[in-house]
C-alpha cells in the first residue's frame, strides 16, 4: 500500500476546517438577524437536525477531498514522479528517456529533458569512445596477463596486502574447491573470489611470517624475495605455497621496496606426500628386513662353515637360509607390485574427442594388425576422458590376437554415448570365441611381438574406472568388445533453465582491489560504494515463515568494488522436508521432484554463511527472507550477524513519489532486464543491478555510509512490515 502524502491530508484537514469555520460563520450571521421567536422556532427545527448537518458537511468535505487529491496527483505528485525520473535518467549509466506524462507543461518538460539527456549521452559516448581508445593498451595487457592466469596448469592467486583476493586462475578455484566443506553447494566459492580474504583457507599467521620475511628480502635489496612453506589446511590437506611479493610502480631509479601484494602459487601436495611416507614406509621395510635376513644368512652361513658341524645343525642352518631367502623374495615381490599399483594410479587421464580416439584407433589398428578397419557410427560430439596412449594399446592388444587366433579379416569401430559413459565397440565378423579365452585375454599381460607389458586389458580398463566385456550380435553375425569409458567434464549437461550469459573471458580479476585497505573507518562509517556486499534471495514453500514454511532455493551473488560478480554465483535447491503447495509451484517453478535428494537446510545454510561472511547482505523485502533464517539459527546454529540492507526500503528513500516499489517496478525504471524472476538467483542478480543504480542516487540525498543508508531506511513507511 502506498503511503498518502502528509501535504495532501493536511490540505484537506484545512478544507475541513474552513467549511466548518464558514458553516458556523454564517449560521452566526443569520442567527443574529433572527427575532427571539424566530430564534426558538429555528433551534426547535435545528434541534434535532444537527447530525444532519454534519453528514452534510461530512459529504461536502469528501468531494472536496476527492478534487484536492486529483489536484494533488496533477500538480504535486506529478511533477515529483517526474523529479524522480530525471534523477535516474541523470544518474544512468545507459541511455535512457523520460515516458511524457501529465499535463501538457510536463509533457513538454519530459520532453525538454528527453533532448537534454540525448545530448549528454551523446558527449558521453564520445568521452567513452576517447578513454577506451586512451585505455586499450592497458586492457589488452590486462587481458593478456588474465588469459596467461587462466591457462596455468599451477593454482596462482593475486593478493593486495591485506589479504583480499585480487585475482585468481581457474586452476586455483579448483584447488579450492578440493578444500570446500560443500563443494557440490558452492563450488568452492564461500573460500575463494575476488575480494574475499585468503585467511578463510590459509592460516593468518604463516601466510603474516612469510610476508614478513619477504618484506625484509625487499628492504635487504634481495632480487628476487621469495617464501616458501607447506600448511595444513581444511580437511587435513596439505598446501604447498609459495609466496613471491608485488612491488608498486617501478622508478628509474630502481625496483621500489613498496609492497602492494603478494603471489601465492599452490600446490595440493597431500597425495604426493602420502605417496612418499608410503614409499618411504616401504623402502624402510624393505632395507631393515633385508638387514635382518642378511644378518642372520651371514650368521648361518659362517656356521655351516664349520667342518665339524652336526648334520642336525647343518640342516637347522640351512633352514635358516631358505627362509630368510624366501621371506627377503617376499618383500621384493611385494614392492614390485605396490609400485607397479602406484605407477598405474599416476597414469594421466586427459580429454580428448572421441572421433580423434577412433581415427587414432584405426590407424593403428591398421598398421599392427594388417586388415581393414572401419569406422560406423561415431558420435562427433563426444569427449572422453582417457590415457589414449594405453587405450590404444589395448584396443590393437585385442585386434591382433584376433587377427593371429581367429583369422579375422576386417575390425570395426563403433562410438556411442550410454548413459554417464561413453560406448566402444571393436566389432568383428567371423568365428566366436569361449568365455575362457576373453578372460585370458583380459587378464594376460599385453604382448606385441616380442615386447612384453607389465600391463594387462583388465589394469587399462580398471584405470579408467569403466568396465569391458564380450558380447555377440547374433542377428549381425557379429561379436564385439565392448569398452565403457568415462565423459569428459566438458561433456554438455542437462542443468535445467539456461543460466544468465557471461562474458566471454569470466572476471577472475580485480587489479582496483591494490588500492583497498581494511584499516580506517568502522564498517558503518564507510562508503557504501567501498563495501562488499551478498546480494541474495530466497523462494519458499509459502508466505508464512512462522507458519512452518520453508526454503526451497537460496540464490546470491557478490558486489566487490562495485562491480556484480556474477560468475561467484550460489544457486542451491533445498529440500524443505515437507510437500510444497501446488499453489505456488507456478511462482517459483520449482516442483517437488526437484527438491527430493538435495540438500537440507541445516547443509546448505553453513556453506551460504561461508559464502556470505565478511559482507553486507542485500535483499529485495530483506524481513522476509531474513526471517526465514533467522528462524533456523536455534536449529542450525548458524546466525547472520553482518548488517542487511532492503533495496524496498531504499528504494522508497531515493524516490518516495512513485507508486510502486515491487521488484519489476524498481528495475523498469532503472532499465534493468528481468531474468529468472521467481528464481533466487535471478532475483538476487536482479536486485544487484538495482542496488548498484541504488548507491549513487542515495549519495546524491547526502546518504553516504552504511550507518545513513540504514537510518534513512528505517525512517520509511515500509519499514514497519513484519513477518
Amino acid at each position: 500500500m502506498k503511503r498518502t502524502d502528509p501535504r495532501l491530508l493536511a490540505a484537506i484537514a484545512l478544507a475541513g476546517l474552513v467549511m466548518a469555520l464558514w458553516l458556523v460563520l454564517m449560521s452566526a450571521i443569520v442567527w443574529s438577524t433572527l427575532s427571539l421567536p424566530e430564534r426558538e422556532a429555528v433551534g426547535e427545527v435545528l434541534a434535532g437536525r444537527i447530525a444532519l448537518v454534519f453528514v452534510g458537511w461530512v459529504l461536502g468535505l469528501m468531494a472536496v477531498a476527492a478534487v484536492l487529491r486529483v489536484l494533488h496527483q496533477r500538480y504535486v505528485g506529478a511533477p515529483h514522479r517526474l523529479l524522480e525520473e530525471t534523477r535516474v535518467v541523470l544518474a544512468a549509466r545507459r541511455p535512457q528517456l523520460l515516458k511524457p506524462r501529465g499535463t501538457r507543461e510536463m509533457q513538454a518538460l519530459a520532453v525538454a529533458v528527453n533532448e537534454l539527456a540525448a545530448q549528454r549521452d551523446r558527449l558521453r559516448a564520445e568521452m567513452d569512445a576517447q578513454v577506451t581508445q586512451a585505455s586499450e593498451r592497458v586492457q589488452q595487457e590486462k587481458d593478456r596477463l588474465a588469459a596467461l592466469m587462466a591457462e596455468l596448469h599451477q593454482s596462482v592467486v593475486v593478493c593486495n596486502h591485506a589479504g583480499r583476493i585480487l585475482l585468481y586462475n581457474q586452476r586455483a578455484r579448483q584447488a579450492f574447491r578440493a578444500l570446500s566443506q560443500g563443494p557440490q553447494l558452492a563450488d568452492g566459492a564461500e573460500l575463494i573470489g575476488i575480494g574475499r580474504s585468503i585467511y578463510a583457507a590459509l592460516e593468518r599467521q604463516v601466510l603474516a611470517h612469510a610476508f614478513e620475511r619477504i618484506q625484509q628480502a625487499v628492504t635487504k635489496g634481495d632480487a628476487r624475495p621469495s617464501a616458501q612453506f607447506v600448511t595444513t589446511v581444511a580437511g587435513g590437506q596439505l598446501l604447498r605455497v609459495q609466496v613471491a611479493p608485488v612491488r608498486a610502480s617501478q622508478g628509474v631509479s630502481g625496483r621500489s621496496t613498496e609492497v602492494t601484494g603478494f603471489v601465492l602459487m599452490l600446490d595440493n601436495v597431500t597425495e604426493s606426500v602420502a605417496e612418499e611416507s608410503e614409499r618411504d614406509q616401504l623402502l624402510h621395510g624393505l632395507t631393515e628386513g633385508s638387514r635382518a635376513s642378511l644378518a642372520n644368512i651371514q650368521a648361518a652361513v659362517d656356521m655351516l662353515g664349520y667342518p665339524d658341524i652336526e648334520p642336525a645343525m647343518r640342516e637347522r642352518f640351512l633352514g635358516v637360509v631358505r627362509e630368510e631367502v624366501a621371506s627377503m623374495g617376499t618383500r621384493v615381490t611385494d614392492l614390485a607390485q605396490r609400485s607397479a599399483q602406484r605407477l598405474k594410479t599416476r597414469w594421466p587421464l586427459e580429454d580428448m574427442l572421441g572421433a580423434d580416439l577412433a581415427a587414432a584407433a584405426q590407424r593403428q589398428l591398421g598398421a599392427r594388425c594388417g586388415c581393414p578397419v572401419t569406422l560406423d557410427a561415431i558420435d562427433p560430439a563426444l569427449w572422453l576422458k582417457v590415457d589414449s596412449y594405453t587405450l590404444l594399446q589395448a584396443l590393437t592388444y585385442l585386434g591382433t590376437r584376433l587377427v593371429d587366433e581367429f583369422e579375422v579379416r576386417f575390425l570395426q569401430l563403433r562410438l556411442a554415448r550410454a548413459g554417464a559413459h561413453a560406448q566402444l565397440d571393436l566389432v568383428w565378423s567371423g568365428q566366436a570365441m569361449s568365455n575362457e579365452t576373453v578372460m585370458s585375454w583380459e587378464m594376460d599381460a599385453m604382448r606385441f611381438g616380442t615386447e612384453r607389458t607389465p600391463l594387462s586389458v583388465r589394469d587399462v580398463v580398471e584405470r579408467h574406472g569403466g568396465e569391458m566385456w564380450f558380447e555377440r550380435e547374433r542377428v549381425r553375425h557379429q561379436a564385439l568388445f565392448r569398452f565403457l569409458l568415462p565423459l569428459a567434464s566438458s561433456q554438455p549437461e542437462d542443468r535445467g533453465p539456461a543460466a544468465p550469459v557471461l562474458a566471454s573471458r569470466p572476471e577472475f580479476y580485480d587489479f582496483d582491489l591494490f588500492q583497498t585497505s581494511d584499516e580506517g573507518s568502522a564498517l558503518e562509517d564507510r562508503p557504501l560504494a567501498e563495501l562488499t556486499y551478498t546480494v541474495f534471495d530466497t523462494e519458499t514453500t509459502g508466505l508464512n515463515p512462522a507458519g512452518g514454511d520453508a526454503i526451497i532455493q537460496i540464490g546470491a551473488a557478490r558486489i566487490v568494488n562495485g562491480k556484480l560478480l556474477r560468475q561467484e554465483s550460489f544457486d542451491q535447491l533445498v529440500d524443505p522436508g515437507r510437500s510444497i503447495p501446488a499453489e505456488s509451484i507456478p511462482i517459483h517453478g520449482i516442483s517437488q521432484d526437484m527438491v527430493e535428494g538435495q540438500p537440507r537446510i541445516a547443509q546448505v545454510l553453513p556453506v551460504f554463511h561461508a559464502f556470505a561472511e565478511d559482507t553486507v547482505l542485500v535483499a529485495h523485502n530483506a524481513a522476509f527472507d531474513m526471517k526465514f533464517l533467522q528462524l533456523q539459527e536455534e536449529a542450525t546454529g548458524i546466525a547472520f550477524r553482518q548488517p542487511v540492507l532492503d533495496t524496498l526500503l531504499l528504494s522508497a528513500v531515493v524516490h518516495p513519489n512513485q507508486e510502486s516499489h515491487r521488484l519489476e517496478a524498481i528495475a523498469e525504471r532503472f532499465d534493468v532486464a528481468v531474468l529468472g524472476r521467481h528464481t533466487a538467483l535471478g532475483d538476487a542478480l536482479v536486485t544487484a543491478e538495482i542496488w548498484l543504480r541504488l548507491i549513487p542516487l542515495l549519495a546524491e540525498q547526502g546518504i553516504h555510509t552504511l550507518r545513513q543508508a540504514r537510518e534513512a531506511a528505517q525512517k520509511t513507511y515500509y519499514a514497519r512490515l513484519k513477518y
